[in-house]
């Protein structure tokens, strides 16, 4: 039991230890301040490339987003690629209508015959770039949408750093549902370990519902060769490939005027088959500091199962349990709590204790599934 314990207590010091790094790394990010936008001050043509497929629900509302960017309009262009949708969102596309918007809608069926790779949105992005003027590509999402001033906090952050590649955060909105809380919870601890590993340079991190790289440090890294087999990845395997050669040229954006909001999912089926995508690329990362941050922490949240099963022979281990889980609890409240100040979801906090269970449970179920099962997305069966 001795044995036991002490490797208890070596997990949970490694987890603390790697949890109050984020923490400081997040709290350590200078927040940009950027001066009252001007369009005069905006020189950098960007091409922003967004990869849809049966988003007939949310199209009209990214384009109107996008097309209302206070960023002068003869400095950037919207290229949107449809991946072989089966709703009427090419059809919706063509009736969104708005003075001065440049934007290419693109079909991808039509550059079938050119798909090489096992990943479709890696092939729309690649095929959105080949055809791009600007100099600085951005990438978000369909169900995504943009303060006024997106593209300029960017653009002058950019400017500013001379970054290779930005990692800009992401808000998720809750519609009220518990589902929808814990998703969110367990977004804005995903987004402050984003922060904090790339500011620390820990370890690479991101998200492509809202980044920005130089078209020609894709260039220089070859793109996505070397990671097209990969289903995903278009993020965080490319932030690596781009850290690779440009290891002083990796930011995090931390600005409000940047936030990018999405969705969360409707349905816990749909929840469940965005984490496994999203786990599934897990041991494809050539950068082995996310993989072995990420071991750490599902090996900790597999003790709480082992505990719980050990305790049918001894009390002593349910004790040992509870007090792990409260001290897993009080440490990771810490660190999402400021986290959540910046995206003003202080309110969500109040959930955090008692979803504790759920998000152990959840942590075990999607990383097994990640390495040995399959998911379904957008209508596709991976895996």
């Amino acid at each position: 039991m001795l044995i036991f314990i002490a490797i208890a207590v070596f997990l949970f010091a490694a987890y603390a230890i790697l949890m109050e790094y984020y923490r400081k790394g997040w709290d350590a990010i200078p927040v940009f301040k950027m001066n009252s936008p001007s369009a005069e001050k905006a020189i950098i043509k960007i091409s922003v490339i967004v990869a849809v497929r049966n988003e007939e629900g949310n199209i009209l509302h990214l384009l109107e987003s996008l097309a209302r960017q206070s960023y002068p309009k003869e400095l950037y262009q919207v290229i949107v690629l449809d991946d072989c949708s089966n709703d009427r969102t090419w059809e919706l596309m063509h009736l969104f209508s708005y003075e001065n918007f440049n934007a290419k809608f693109i079909q991808l069926s039509d550059y079938a015959e050119k798909l090489k790779s096992a990943s479709f949105k890696k092939f729309a992005i690649e095929t959105g770039i080949s055809q791009s003027t600007g100099d600085l590509i951005i990438t978000t999402d369909a169900d995504c949408s943009h303060h006024k001033d997106w593209l300029m906090a960017i653009a002058a952050f950019y400017q500013q750093t001379n970054a290779k590649f930005i990692a800009a955060p992401v808000k998720m909105d809750t519609d009220g549902s518990l589902l929808s809380a814990f998703q969110t919870l367990d977004f804005i601890a995903l987004q402050g370990i984003t922060g904090g590993s790339v500011f620390k340079k820990l370890h690479s991190m991101c998200n492509g519902a809202n980044l920005a790289y130089e078209k020609k440090a894709y260039y220089a890294v070859n793109g996505f060769k070397g990671i097209d087999n990969i289903p995903s990845g278009d993020d965080m395997l490319l932030m690596y490939k781009i850290y690779k050669k440009y290891p002083e040229g990796i930011f995090f954006l931390k600005n409000k005027t940047a936030i990018v909001s999405t969705k969360p999912e409707a349905t816990l089926k749909n929840f469940i088959n965005q984490r496994v995508r999203w786990a599934s690329k897990a041991d494809k990362y050539d950068d082995k500091r996310v993989f072995w941050a990420l071991l750490l922490v599902y090996i900790f949240n597999l003790l709480f199962p082992v505990l719980l099963i050990a305790s049918f022979w001894s009390a002593a281990y349910f004790g040992a349990l509870i007090i792990l889980l409260l001290l897993k609890t009080f440490i990771e409240y810490q660190f999402v709590k400021t986290v959540a100040a910046f995206f003003e979801q202080e309110n969500l906090m109040r959930f955090f204790p008692l979803l504790q269970p759920l998000h152990i449970i959840y942590t075990i179920v999607v990383g097994w599934l990640g390495k040995f099962g399959s998911y379904q997305w957008k209508g596709r069966k991976i895996g």
